[in-house]
């Protein structure tokens, strides 16, 4: 839980899918919204001195099936890999985000909707100049 917590702390307006083994796991407060979100079973599990902890997850498999349902929802979502093979380690595996995904900027086939742009703007303002830019990332 350290090391997700550690993670955590640089995405705390995502929803971070922690890869755990087969799974993407997500807890806490990440846990309730994405139970909600995507019809998942939320579930508890003990997290030491702390006491309980809220858990929910899916098969890493299954992402493209879930990360789109998060995605359309509004949410923002930090992928969390393992970035090194479990069996070469004796100590815990070291993660890290690998992908954010935001409404804003999706560029997967599987989240885009084809039958509509997908526009990213951006204002700047300056004492002397503002400026206005679009672009149709779709």
């Amino acid at each position: 839980m350290k090391q997700y917590n550690d993670i955590k702390k640089k995405y705390p307006d995502a929803i971070l899918l922690f890869r755990v083994g087969d799974f993407y796991e997500t807890f806490g407060p990440d846990a309730m919204t994405a139970a909600g979100v995507l019809g998942m079973t939320l579930t508890k599990r003990n997290n030491g001195a702390a006491g309980k902890i809220e858990l929910a997850g899916f098969p890493h498999h299954a992402l493209d099936t879930y990360l789109p349902k998060l995605v359309r929802a509004g949410y923002r979502a930090a992928i969390c890999e393992q970035l090194e093979d479990p069996k070469m380690t004796k100590t815990i595996v070291k993660r890290g985000v690998t992908e954010l995904v935001t409404p804003g900027v999706a560029l997967s086939d599987k989240i885009l909707n084809h039958k509509t742009n997908n526009y990213l703007a951006s204002v700047h303002f300056s004492k002397r100049t503002v400026g206005l830019s679009f672009a149709d990332i779709s």
